[in-house]
């Protein structure tokens, strides 16, 4: 590898969310630890294709560069991940890159995730607090419960999940892997847990649980390695038990 001089990527391109996607090819000059971050940021210095064409440059979005914002998440060579830490060393060349079309494409690479907020509003993804408490007062995390918290809180809400997921798109109505799983993490914590049963009544909605069909493809790209079939069984079996007591508290 150190001896190759440049790199291809080849880029779909859109000019808006109503044009046509086409694609556009760029060769970038090859370092050592080149991640697709980079790669973009030399495009857009000088956006010229391999054919000379002087071009508007590629519209992309980041943010912490460190795989904490997820912002940067796009299809690289047919799997969505996070273009800050794919390594360029460790891809197939040319690098394809593609936006997420399981998401409203706004331009180029850059996309809408609206829908993966709204559905977070929508699983109530959020823990009610009065502060009426003094902080040292404050409940404390379950101990047997807080590595499952910790973990599913590193989610980052970058959709690698729902771009993977065959059930999320127009073919289904299905709200995604990760905000069915933010209603497990909510419902985990000591104040959120109040507010349980209204979490589960929305999963048990149009768009819930019952719209997973456990392809598994959700666990397979998460760049946080969430445990996220793990943890929607357990969702499955207390949005169960929620039917029932709801069928037998009328």
């Amino acid at each position: 590898m150190a001896e190759q001089k440049t790199v291809r990527f080849v880029i779909e391109r859109q000019d808006g969310p109503n044009e046509k996607p086409y694609t556009q090819e760029f060769d970038v000059e090859y370092r050592p630890g080149l991640n697709v971050v980079a790669a973009l940021m030399e495009i857009q210095k000088n956006p010229v294709t391999v054919d000379g064409k002087k071009v508007a440059p590629v519209v992309w979005e980041c943010n912490c560069l460190e795989k904490v914002c997820g912002a940067c998440m796009m299809v690289i060579n047919g799997k969505a991940r996070q273009a800050c830490c794919s390594l360029v060393d460790q891809l197939k060349q040319p690098i394809h890159l593609q936006p997420a079309r399981t998401f409203p494409v706004i331009r180029d690479l850059l996309i809408d995730r609206s829908v993966m907020f709204e559905s977070l509003k929508r699983i109530q993804g959020w823990v009610e607090v009065d502060g009426t408490w003094e902080v040292k007062d404050a409940p404390i995390q379950n101990p047997y419960t807080a590595q499952t918290a910790y973990e599913i809180s590193h989610c980052m809400t970058c959709g690698c999940c729902l771009e993977a997921c065959p059930n999320v798109g127009p073919q289904s109505d299905f709200i995604g892997p990760a905000p069915t799983v933010q209603a497990y993490l909510f419902n985990l914590h000591p104040l959120g847990k109040f507010d349980a049963p209204k979490r589960l009544n929305a999963l048990m909605e149009k768009g819930g649980i019952t719209s997973c069909g456990n392809s598994q493809n959700c666990v397979e790209v998460c760049p946080k390695n969430i445990k996220l079939t793990t943890y929607l069984a357990q969702l499955n079996r207390d949005v169960n038990k929620q039917a029932l007591k709801n069928i037998f508290n009328k």
